[in-house]
């Protein structure tokens, strides 16, 4: 059973920073990447950023690449549960949306169209 847990959502100023982490377990870590995306109040859900644990390749969005950082613990990882991180600097007003992990076919399109699995999001408020 495929099993995302999102965390690390809550209220920042602008120009702050945020660490959001996913667990994530149940299904294959070769096969698969790890995404993050966000949805905005009446805006389509957007990918962020992706991680294969397998051989470590990252992918981000143009709009956050420089102000987003995904990463994983390798030394804390096991075969079968793994955490991914994405912190987030410099953060917009804009940016206030709910973040998502998810499990996407391997490619690191972030196109919601790839995602195969979705975690519970976690609430992240920008404010001034």
């Amino acid at each position: 059973e495929v099993q995302l847990q999102a965390s690390g959502g809550g209220l920042v100023q602008a120009g702050e920073s945020l660490t959001l982490s996913c667990v994530a377990s149940g299904f294959s870590f070769e096969k698969n990447d790890i995404v993050w995306f966000r949805q905005a109040p009446g805006k389509e859900r957007e990918g962020l950023a992706c991680i294969n644990i397998h051989d470590g390749s990252k992918y981000y969005r143009s709009s956050v690449k420089g102000r987003a950082t995904i990463s994983t613990d390798y030394a804390k990882n096991t075969a079968d549960t793994v955490t991914v991180h994405l912190r987030m600097n410099s953060l917009k007003l804009e940016e206030t949306a709910v973040y998502y992990c998810g499990v996407e076919r391997i490619g690191c399109s972030l196109q919601t169209s790839t995602v195969t699995y979705w975690g519970r999001g976690t609430l992240v408020t920008v404010s001034s």
